[in-house]
């Protein structure tokens, strides 16, 4: 049976030294010597020093085999074990079904809304009760999600899964949402993921933070590499005063490309295309450790439970746990055009999605082919009725749309910034490797045409014409898109081997953008601000934080230097001119107070 659903391979077991100067798809931070275990026997043999053992985790985690790997360890070592299962102690899956149901829209949509459910509400009360840990037994096991809801005192072990490998068990139906006894298809599997079984599980395991003896990393059909919390918060606390990155993972997708293929070193080959490059993805990236050659990775989100104030500094209060910027490649060398597609309104997307904020975008070209170009705005005069009726009618009968009678379309040139404010029409053309520095939200494209292509499954794409045309902005059309919507770049300091140039973004953007052009060496000061950072020209940078630490950072390879790094020094490797694009928050925004109150 296939487990898993992706060309894309497992995280190895041990990390390997990377190609010297080349992109590393498996960014690892030492936690020192002797942190990270690996396999069932040396958990169990810690398991045994207690006569109650609650293991708790996320969804996706195949709880069958783990529970039997380790039974296979009791009984080696002659241990009499009592296994008790949550999914015995969850309501039945009709009434978790009517529960979730005002979350999920109905069949075939897109797009659901952010629960309001606690973890508590899947599970029986009676059965909870009633659970007892009595009788002959050496030790007694709860397993499960929720098994930190049977005992509030016993040992607590946390099992936790990427969400990209989650996806891909999703993918091959070999996992179920949490509390249904069957798989169901993959968008609407994601769907109830997103909006309902991440947003309960998220604030579950926030509140058992404290509670965690063990975190492990469950990627893996057979085996499984773990470590004590209080070694990886202080993993997580060097971090915060430091730099890091987190691992990147790729998808593929209707529109996509070449580019990453030929750039991104050990990356598979045989994937039809990639679209996308998760860089900084947050919601779902993990961070990964390294100990003894050992790797072992945990969702960013821990670093946010755990550190966000050292993370965001000054924007810690308006944001708390969730990490505002995003940096993702959208990959269309010989590729398609993304979709003519616009993002939601602040209030559009709080009210309809439950989000916290809304998918503000900017495109910066790091890459691309002569006569490739980017869609931007509307043309001057549009009637918004015409244009409507032409896309239904592409919709429904399959007739083409000539877009450029609508919508703008500007050269794309190399290291241009595109801003794409919420409302915004606009689309990636063919032959670009575009950065998207985004706020955060990440799904919400409402797609009015898609060159009337299939999906890689071959089915029609998802159309949102209606959900698009509440959000439309028909005032970014004519001269004011080229005054408005392009970055003006604007040289603020300059001496003779440095540069630093703002490229302005749109009102509504709550971030900046600055690209930092040199050849020796800089110092910056974070001033209380996170600052993400990718290098966009040149081979290689080093940077030293205050602290001392030093890591070396690749062309194309996203970074973050957290607020509470204060200061650092970044070389180019090789005296050769570089350019660095850094992105931040804006020291105050009229959106700041609407998102601090949620």
């Amino acid at each position: 049976m296939i487990w898993r659903e992706s060309a894309q391979p497992l995280l190895p077991e041990h990390a390997a030294t990377p190609l010297p100067g080349t992109y590393n798809r498996y960014p690892a931070h030492p936690l020192g010597n002797g942190k990270i275990q690996t396999g069932y026997e040396s958990l169990a043999k810690w398991m045994v020093q207690h006569p109650l053992v609650l293991i708790d985790g996320y969804a996706g985690i195949f709880w069958d085999k783990i529970s039997a790997a380790l039974q296979a360890e009791f009984t080696r070592i002659g241990v009499n074990v009592k296994w008790h299962d949550t999914h015995c102690l969850l309501k039945n899956s009709d009434n978790i079904q009517e529960l979730v149901d005002p979350f999920i829209g109905s069949e075939g949509d897109v797009w659901g809304k952010k629960t309001s459910l606690q973890i508590t509400d899947f599970f029986d009360e009676e059965k909870l009760g009633a659970l007892s840990f009595d009788g002959p037994y050496d030790l007694h096991i709860v397993s499960g999600v929720g098994a930190a809801l049977t005992d509030a005192a016993a040992p607590l072990i946390y099992l936790d899964i990427p969400k990209n490998e989650l996806q891909y068990r999703m993918r091959a139906g070999t996992i179920t949402n949490l509390g249904c006894d069957t798989a169901g298809g993959s968008t609407q599997m994601y769907k109830r993921f997103y909006f309902v079984d991440w947003v309960v599980l998220n604030h579950y395991k926030q509140t058992l933070a404290p509670r965690i003896h063990i975190m492990a990393d469950t990627q893996w059909p057979d085996h499984i590499a773990w470590a004590f919390n209080e070694d990886l918060q202080a993993g997580i606390d060097q971090l915060v005063h430091s730099t890091f990155r987190v691992r990147p993972w790729f998808e593929a997708g209707a529109w996509g490309g070449q580019w990453l293929k030929t750039h991104i070193n050990g990356i598979n080959t045989e994937e039809v295309n990639y679209a996308w490059s998760f860089e900084l993805i947050v919601p779902e990236n993990g961070v990964l450790f390294e100990s003894d050659g050992y790797l072992m990775e945990i969702p960013f989100e821990w670093l946010m439970y755990a550190q966000h104030r050292a993370i965001l500094g000054n924007h810690a209060p308006i944001f708390k746990y969730e990490f505002p910027i995003r940096f993702d490649f959208l990959d269309t060398f010989d590729g398609g055009n993304l979709s003519i597609q616009c993002h939601p309104s602040m209030d559009y997307i709080r009210t309809h999605f439950g989000e916290t904020f809304t998918q503000d975008e900017t495109y910066y070209i790091l890459d691309c082919k002569a006569g490739a170009t980017v869609y931007l705005g509307f043309q001057d005069g549009i009637d918004p009725g015409i244009f409507r009726t032409k896309l239904e009618n592409s919709r429904d009968l399959g007739i083409p749309v000539e877009i450029t009678d609508f919508v703008q379309q500007h050269t794309a040139d190399k290291h241009t910034l595109f801003l794409v404010p919420n409302g915004t029409v606009h689309s990636a053309g063919a032959n670009n490797l575009v950065l998207e520095i985004s706020a955060t939200p990440y799904i919400f494209t409402f797609k009015m045409y898609d060159w009337l292509r299939p999906g890689l499954d071959g089915k029609p794409r998802a159309i949102n014409i209606d959900h698009a045309f509440h959000n439309l902005d028909f005032n970014r059309q004519g001269k004011a898109v080229k005054e408005q919507l392009i970055a003006a770049p604007v040289t603020i300091e300059q001496r003779a081997d440095y540069r630093l140039v703002h490229l302005p973004t749109h009102a509504a953007h709550f971030y900046d953008v600055h690209r930092l052009e040199f050849s020796n060496s800089v110092n910056i000061t974070t001033d209380g601000n996170c600052l993400v950072m990718m290098l966009v020209e040149g081979s290689a940078v080093t940077v030293t934080t205050s602290n001392g630490h030093t890591n070396i950072y690749h062309y194309a390879e996203t970074f973050v230097i957290p607020a509470a790094a204060i200061d650092c020094r970044i070389t180019s490797n090789n005296g050769e001119p570089v350019k660095l694009i850094k992105a931040f928050l804006k020291p105050s925004h009229p959106v700041y107070q609407q998102i601090a109150s949620t």
